[in-house]
């Protein structure tokens, strides 16, 4: 059996938008994150557990608000209190999380399947995101995260560059298909290279 991802039929590769006269390095790219391991970790009430002692692969779990820790494989965001989100391109991710947060403890849900994650980059990539975002993205820094709305689409928005920005934005992956029409159509004023 083959896994078709969110994206497969709909997203676009090329060149559109306003791009006329513009150097391909500086639109904006879009592209669908695919084979990644997205695995929702909540912590139950009861826990005393002390995630202070607990890593998964070597990184420490984030306790702020809107906080992502990160290596270059796998990033664990800070989703609401007690709960986060471990994304990552190792198959063996599951495995990794059970084997250090138990299932006395914590819930462990592997969601995978279930969002659609499109990342964006570029230098406007920011304003793209404001068209439809009411959150202060002026103020996101390098490994910041927040769950907002776009065009009434809820999504989780995590910035995993600077230089340039470079956006992960995941959503449910039954409005993957509106949410990639609604970035594109919003990209296509700077225009934007579909990779």
């Amino acid at each position: 059996m083959t896994a078709i991802t969110p994206l497969e039929f709909i997203h676009k590769k090329g060149v559109f938008g306003n791009h006329h006269k513009k150097n391909e390095i500086d639109l904006l790219r879009i592209s669908e994150e695919k084979k990644l391991i997205i695995v929702q970790i909540f912590q139950f009430k009861k826990s005393k557990v002390d995630t202070n002692d607990i890593r998964i692969d070597g990184l420490e779990i984030p306790k702020k608000s809107s906080s992502v820790t990160s290596n270059k494989e796998t990033r664990i965001l800070w989703s609401a209190p007690r709960t986060w989100l471990v994304m990552s391109k190792k198959e063996n991710t599951i495995d990794i999380i059970k084997k250090n947060c138990n299932e006395n403890d914590f819930a462990v849900t592997d969601i995978s399947h279930s969002r659609t994650v499109i990342q964006i980059q570029g230098l406007l990539a920011r304003e793209v995101l404001k068209k439809g975002a009411p959150i202060n993205l002026n103020e996101f820094k390098k490994n910041n995260c927040a769950g907002t709305v776009f065009h009434g689409i809820t999504i989780v928005i995590d910035l995993i560059n600077d230089d340039p920005d470079t956006f992960n934005l995941l959503t449910l992956r039954s409005f993957g298909e509106s949410f990639y029409h609604h970035i594109t159509d919003a990209a296509l004023e700077y225009g934007y290279v579909g990779v």
